[in-house]
This record gives C-alpha cells, structure tokens and sequence, in this order.
C-alpha cells in the first residue's frame, strides 16, 4: 500500500523527538499494530516453534521505556510474540533476530542523537533493514486508520518473554569474527562507550579476547548518552589515549553500529581510514569480492587512488548506510561503508557494526605487526575544502547561468591527478554545498570560491 502524502520512515527508520510526534506512545502503537500484521502476513507459518515472534531491543534513552511499551503492546494484540532483549546495539539485534528464528527484530534508538531524540528501527528476519515497499505498507497501515479495525480474537493475542541470554549470544558472536587462536594479549585499549548500548559488549569482548581496557562511557543514566562523549566527540578518546599510553581508542555512537578509532599517537582515524586499510587487506588476501568497495559521495577521492593501486576499485552511493547495504545486496559485494564510521563488513554482519569493525581493525593490526599509524600510510587522504552557500531558492544548478560551466572546468583541473568535485543542496538547510578535492590545495581555494561566487550571484541571500 503506498502512501504518498506522509513520511516517517527516513533513511533510517523512524527518528525524531521523543513525545512529540512521529516518536510518541500512540504512533509506536499503530506502528507497532502494523508490524505484528505486515510481518504475520509475510511468513504465513511462523519460523521457529510457536506463534510469529519480533525480536524488540533499544539502547538506553529514558523515551525507552515508553516507546518499548507502546509498541510491545502493538505487536501483541496482533497475535505476535515479543521477544525482549533489553539494551543491546542495534547490530545485536539484528543478529539475535536471526539467531532465535524470529519473523522480524525491531530496535528502538536515535544512534548518534542527543538523549532527548529516539526512533525505531526495523531489520527483516534475515537481519537486512527493511526495503522501501515494506516501510510504505507500515506507514499506509499506519495513516489509513486500517490497521486499527483488524484484531486478532483474545485467544490469539500475542506473548511477551525476556531473552536473558541476548547479550551473551552477541557477544559470542561478535568474538566469532575474529580469527580462532589470535589473542588481544600486551594491548592496552581505551573504549568510549557514549554511554550507550555497547557499554557492556565491547569491553566485554576486548577483556575476553585479552586486552587491557581502559572505558569509559559505560555508566548510562538514561540522559547522557552521547553527551559529549563516543564516535561524535572523538577528541576525548584521543586524549585518553596519550594519557594511558594506549595502543589504539576506540569509539562507539550511542547503538554502537558505528566506530571510530584514534591511533597511538592520539590522531584520530575516521571511517575512510578503516575502508583503506581493511579493504586493501582484502585485495590481498583474495577476501574482497569482485575487488570492490562500496562508500558513499562523501568519502575522500583518495580512497579511489589507493583502492586503485592495490588492484581493486570503489562504488559509491549516497550518503546513507542504508544506499551502502542496497548497493552491497545488489552485486554480492562483502566490504563498504561510510566516512562516519559505519562499516559493514558482510561477511560477518549484515549492518554496521562498531564491534565486529574494531575486531577487524585489531586482527590487521596483530597479524601485520604495525601499530595503527603505521597502517594508515596505505593511503593518501586528498586535500580537501567544502563551501557553504545560503540560498534563496533550490533551483536546479543547469539552469543557473556560468555555474556548470565553471563545475566542469573546476573538474577538468583537479580531475587530472584523481580529483573530484561533488556540488549539491542540503537536504534540511537552504544552502548549496560544495565539495573540491584534489592535489593542489590553492586550485581547490580558486575554484571553489569561483563556484560559490557564482551560485551566490544567483541565488544567493
């Protein structure tokens, strides 16, 4: 059923603030109402014993509570069993979906959000998220007042039980990623949690495989998750680092299915990092299908060179983990992912995962010998500049006078040593963005200020 006048799915499920619509007790019930039927009605005999089951996690937001209730409730008047599994990062839940035959996992969090933000996240029962056709069903169930006129007779209601063993599960898991017999043993690790859902798992995993770990971020209140802490204020790890006289930091988002990482010196390594080094890895040991990584637009032209060199080549999406995982389950690739730290390494995990991308990290760390700063010079990050332009008006950029010309020229110059230039409007602001990369730091200033003049001529405030 397609609906055409409303939108809450966004890239990544539902988000917003919580107890203000679309994040309220009332639309997590209906969505809840509409998972249990859409999801009945795709597997008309359950997976495993007993009625259709949905796997139901969440990280640790105080809105946690309300909305795992609300939309528990959803699913049980359905006639489908909830399946509570508690804090657990979002990759965990993708996983435990699986593991426990369920028909479909649902994880309620706003990833990197402030604590006063949430969202709902919903993976298939193959632990893939959903595709648009089965988000456009939900949402017109949701908006046509439909799902509320179909209910299950009370002998069919739904059953809720406590998977006590989830978090254990995943991290068995998790640990299965990494090689049998290699140990952490003489690494000293510091991990920043963001208060977050990985604030038991990975140090867990770590401690288990042999490091000596140092965290921080694992003490969750309910309202200090992400809070100057984690993946989104990196500085801190960095520094706690060079304090500990660490090997490597690593930090985590608020669902833990991004990573981040600092080296030995304290400099931080980002995503674009991770995909050099794992995937020329990869094209080493015969491991990366097709000798192909997928990012997004927004990673570093650079990444294109040293994939090149190493005998593989990239594709590139748009910006969403989302368009990366499309990509990857269009043609088998095995490795992609995003400048932000989500990093799915199929192989082992169908969605972003920061640990299981940390354990890789780790595994060419130990087998090669070299510290993280040292692996980090595969690749050359281009120099880069981004221009912000406020506009007036989002008007196609072909039919603003001079400024393709001047695109094409900007990408006729840096494009001779790799270069690229990617120009765009905000999705959420009215500006124009700019993106140079190249070589020649003073040609990217030239053009790109010849670029943003003649937007801003045009259109511009």
């Amino acid at each position: 059923m397609k609906n055409n006048n409303r939108r809450i799915f966004g890239t990544d499920g539902v988000r917003g603030k919580a107890n203000i619509e679309p994040v309220t007790a009332e639309t997590a019930l209906k969505l809840g109402w509409a998972a249990g039927y859409v999801f009945k009605k795709r597997n008309l005999q359950p997976r495993g014993y007993g009625k259709h089951k949905i796997v139901l996690g969440k990280d640790t937001r105080l809105s946690g509570y309300m909305l795992e209730s609300a939309i528990s409730s959803g699913i049980l008047s359905m006639g489908v069993d909830v399946l509570f599994i508690g804090p657990l990062p979002t990759p965990g839940v993708a996983y435990v979906t699986r593991s426990l035959r369920a028909d479909a996992g649902i994880v309620i969090t706003a990833s990197h959000n402030p604590y006063d933000d949430n969202g709902i996240k919903f993976f298939s029962d193959d632990g893939y998220k959903l595709d648009d056709r089965i988000e456009d069903e939900i949402e017109g169930l949701v908006f046509s007042g439909q799902i509320e006129k179909i209910r299950p007779s009370a002998e069919d209601i739904g059953k809720a039980v406590r998977i006590d063993d989830a978090l254990g599960r995943y991290i068995e898991y998790a640990k299965t990623s990494f090689p049998k017999g290699m140990t952490l043993e003489g690494m000293r690790i510091v991990v920043d949690c963001a208060h977050g859902a990985a604030y038991k798992s990975t140090p867990c995993v770590l401690r288990e495989l042999g490091a000596e770990v140092f965290t921080y971020g694992v003490n969750p209140d309910g309202m200090n998750i992400n809070r100057d802490c984690g993946s989104m204020f990196p500085d801190n790890v960095c520094r706690k680092v060079w304090e500990h006289g660490a090997d490597l930091g690593i930090a985590h988002d608020g669902d833990a299915d991004r990573v981040l990482f600092c080296d030995e010196n304290g400099s931080l390594i980002d995503g674009d990092d991770v995909m050099a080094i794992a995937g020329i890895d990869m094209l080493r040991n015969g491991a990366l299908t097709n000798n192909t990584l997928v990012t997004t637009i927004m990673s570093n032209a650079g990444l294109d060179v040293a994939l090149g060199k190493a005998g593989g080549k990239t594709v590139r999406t748009a910006v969403g983990d989302k368009y990366v995982i499309d990509e990857m389950l269009r043609n088998d690739y095995n490795f992609g992912g995003e400048q932000s730290g989500h990093l799915i390494f199929r192989d082992h995990s169908t969605t972003g995962d920061g640990l299981v991308s940390a354990l890789q990290i780790l595994r060419i760390m130990k087998s090669s010998g070299k510290t993280l700063s040292e692996l980090c010079k595969c690749w050359t990050r281009f120099p880069q500049k981004v221009y912000n332009v406020r506009v007036r008006d989002k008007v196609p950029f072909e039919k603003l006078d001079g400024v393709m010309d001047a695109v094409a020229q900007a990408e006729a110059k840096v494009g001779k040593d790799g270069g690229r230039v990617l120009l765009r409007y905000s999705g959420t602001e009215p500006k124009a963005r700019l993106l140079i990369e190249g070589r020649d730091i003073g040609a990217l200033e030239q053009w790109g200020r010849t670029i943003s003049e003649a937007i801003r001529k045009r259109i511009g405030e």
